[in-house]
This record gives C-alpha cells, sequence and structure tokens, in this order.
C-alpha cells in the first residue's frame, strides 16, 4: 500500500482535543495515509466506524491512534496478520499508550541524529586515504549509506560508533581490523539485549498483558521500562569495563612472558 503523506506525530495528537472530529479525508491526511488506505484498514476491523451524520462519517482521536500504530508497526517490519491480530486483541485506549511506549524505546537511538559527511572528511578524521571497500563494508554493517546523487557524501548512521572507530583507526589500528570488529560486538551485544527484553517481559509485561492492559497501570509500566533501560545500559557498560581491564592485564601479562623468553 502506497502512503505518501507524512503522518503527524502521536505526540501532536495526543496534544489535540480528545473530541475534535474529522472527515476521512482529514483523517488520513494526520495519520499520514491516504483515503484508499484508511478504508482499507477499517474494512479490516483495525478501527471502530466513525459517526456518521447524513453520507459523512466523523473519526475521532482514538481512530488515528489506532491509524497511527498500525502505520508504525507496519513499517518495523510486522506483517499486517500480525498487527491485525494485535490490535484487535487490545483495548482501543491502548493505542495510544503503544505508541508512546514505542517512542519511548526509541529514544536511545534517536538521541544521536544521522550525520552527512564527505567520503574525503571521514577518511581524514581516521587518518587514511580513501578505500571504496571500507566504505562497503561500513555500509554491509548498517554504519553509514550513500547519500542520493551524491557519490562523494555518505550518511552516518551511527555516527558516535564511526567517530569512534575513526579515532580508533587514528591510534593505529588498522581500520580492517575495526570494522571486523563490530559484527562481534554486535551480535554479543544482541544476545544480552535479546536474555534482557525476555526477562522483563515475563516478568514485567507479560502480566500486565494477562490482566488486559489495565488503564491505571500504564503510567507505572513506562516508569519500569524508562528506569530498566538506563540500568541495563549502566550494567553492560560496567561489566564491558571490567572484563576489558582483564583482558588488557592478561595479554600484557603474555607479552611480558615472551619478552621473558
Amino acid at each position: 500500500m502506497s502512503e505518501p503523506v507524512r503522518p503527524i506525530s502521536s505526540s501532536d495528537a495526543g496534544a489535540s482535543d480528545p473530541t475534535e472530529e474529522y472527515t476521512i479525508d482529514e483523517l488520513a491526511a494526520r495519520a499520514g495515509m491516504t483515503v484508499r488506505n484508511v478504508r482499507a484498514y477499517a474494512g479490516r476491523g483495525l478501527i471502530a466506524g466513525p459517526r456518521l451524520e447524513g453520507r459523512t462519517g466523523y473519526y475521532r482521536q482514538e481512530h488515528l491512534q489506532r491509524l497511527q500504530l498500525v502505520r508504525e508497526l507496519v513499517d518495523r517490519g510486522y506483517t499486517l496478520a500480525a498487527v491485525e491480530q494485535a490490535v484487535r486483541a487490545s483495548p482501543a485506549s491502548a493505542a495510544g499508550h503503544t505508541m508512546d511506549l514505542l517512542n519511548l524505546l526509541d529514544q536511545p537511538q534517536r538521541e544521536v541524529e544521522p550525520e552527512i559527511m564527505t567520503v574525503e572528511a571521514l577518511s581524514s578524521l581516521a587518518g587514511v586515504t580513501h578505500d571504496d571497500s571500507l566504505i562497503r563494508a561500513m555500509a554491509e554493517f548498517g554504519l553509514l549509506e550513500p547519500v542520493e546523487d551524491d557519490p562523494t557524501r555518505v550518511r552516518l548512521l551511527l555516527p558516535n560508533v564511526v567517530r569512534s572507530g575513526a579515532a580508533a583507526v587514528a591510534l593505529g589500528l588498522p581500520a580492517s581490523a575495526v570494522i571486523e570488529i563490530f559484527p562481534v560486538v554486535q551480535e554479543n551485544l544482541r544476545t544480552i539485549a535479546d536474555e534482557f527484553v525476555e526477562r522483563v517481559a515475563a516478568a514485567i509485561v507479560q502480566p500486565f498483558l494477562d490482566a488486559g492492559l489495565p488503564e491505571e497501570q500504564w503510567a507505572g509500566i513506562f516508569e519500569s521500562i524508562q528506569t530498566l533501560l538506563s540500568v541495563a545500559s549502566q550494567v553492560t557498560l560496567g561489566i564491558f569495563r571490567h572484563e576489558l581491564s582483564e583482558s588488557i592485564d592478561a595479554e600484557i601479562g603474555t607479552l611480558l612472558g615472551q619478552i621473558d623468553q
């Protein structure tokens, strides 16, 4: 389904008057969808019917929030069948809260915006000559992407990671070695993240779902997840620093032992 219209964010929708009503054209514009898509989702039962006044239907904020949630989940890669099942199983009031929760979970990765830089500037940052193979490797790992219609520039998708890697290269590490480390770090951190999420889901989210997403518990869920995101980051960094120190000591001992021989 083609949806070329830029959607109004959930925070914009949340700030509007909950009693405000929209025609289907206004609803589609606010949700960033075509009228055709709105009708299709309505036909699938993903939003309730409008209030009818003659032949004109009027929609309210809960309709908008449902559509925004559907669009968000589809954009995140969920199949429409999975989205339908999730949306139909949840109370109408849960859509706005769920959008807020998704925004909360996205905050860590939105803290650093993508950055556009020339290829030469990136090479200079690392103190190396331009190498197309390194740029391609970074693109394969999702660190950067080419800027459309401008082969001289790239968009750093994770600028803090790229800059840190460039600093390591500037200190003397081979660029290829730094790039090869990235998927190792990524894979192991993903394992840690999956373990953390699985336990949080079992201990906090599942009981909330089993209770039917009660309105009075949403604030506590937000607070718990926000705190746990911070705690998980601090614990992971703390353990890594400890293990890094231990690894450095062991490596130095090995190198010194070779000198004695």
